[in-house]
């Protein structure tokens, strides 16, 4: 089973795949994607650190998703992604360019072939205004267009608003 969960900040998306892997009776994998570049983001690192049970695994990348979904993917086993924007953003601010493209296809092209189970969380950034800024503009594009191609992909996708589920593709059940 591969899900999407989408919410706003402070949606209570991360909490629900929390409680999906965690109700799926798997080994679970949490893969990080955040990096702590300063004392905010460290301190919201932490807090999802000490909600996660101590039993699960997890694997810090921020860049390259899809070799690590590869690697780890396995029957009876759970992979827990959070968040899928703060990699788009590692992404879009790298280095090489180029590097965003080849991420974003490799994710997506990774996802009909991983087993197990896969839940991936990310932030519903297309519901404002449209940003003033043309990395921003672009992030929230990205965005968009990410969360299309694997919603199409995905056999479940849920939007969590005020810690509520609502289910827009599959049953939450």
């Amino acid at each position: 089973m591969q899900d999407l969960i989408l919410g706003g900040a402070r949606s209570g998306k991360s909490a629900w795949a929390e409680r999906l892997a965690c109700e799926g009776g798997m080994p679970v994998t949490y893969i990080a994607t955040a990096r702590a570049g300063d004392a905010e983001m460290a301190a919201r690192i932490g807090h999802h650190r000490a909600r996660r049970p101590a039993h699960w695994g997890c694997v810090e990348e921020p860049l390259a998703l899809a070799a690590v979904l590869r690697e780890r993917a396995a029957p009876d086993h759970c992979l827990l992604v959070d968040c899928l924007t703060l990699w788009l953003g590692n992404l879009l601010t790298d280095p090489d360019p180029a590097r965003f493209d080849r991420e974003r296809l490799a994710l997506v092209e990774a996802l009909p072939g991983l087993p197990g189970d896969l839940l991936m969380v990310s932030n519903e950034v297309g519901m404002g205004i449209v940003p003033m800024g043309a990395l921003s503009r672009r992030f929230v594009d990205e965005a968009g267009r990410l969360h299309q191609d694997l919603a199409r992909r995905c056999d479940r996708v849920v939007f969590v608003a005020a810690g509520l589920p609502m289910a827009l593709k599959g049953t939450l059940g």
